[in-house]
């Protein structure tokens, strides 16, 4: 079975942070995020909210998308994440 990599933005709830990561797990993964398990810049943050992600067969595919948005202005993660999810709504807990 071939495994999937999931590239993700998570926000806080006044959606002025924004969290890009890479993981094969995105429900544990998240769930880290909430429940603030690894510390680092999401747990100081408060990025728990996902807004958007992507999915790649490929962990190289998945840490190159990784790294080219990390690398975008902010404008331009909001027109994204604004394309397929405008309310920026938590996509796991709907």
């Amino acid at each position: 079975m071939q495994k999937t990599y999931y590239v993700y933005m998570l926000t806080n709830k006044t959606h002025s942070t924004l969290y890009i990561g890479v993981t094969s797990d995105i429900y544990r993964r998240t769930n880290e995020h909430n429940d603030k398990v690894v510390e680092g810049f999401a747990e100081r943050y408060n990025t728990n909210i996902l807004v958007y992600a992507e999915e790649y067969s490929s962990i190289y595919d998945a840490l190159t998308r990784e790294k080219q948005l990390k690398k975008w202005r902010r404008e331009k993660k909001e027109d994204l994440i604004n394309k397929s999810n405008p309310e920026w709504i938590d996509l796991l807990r709907v």
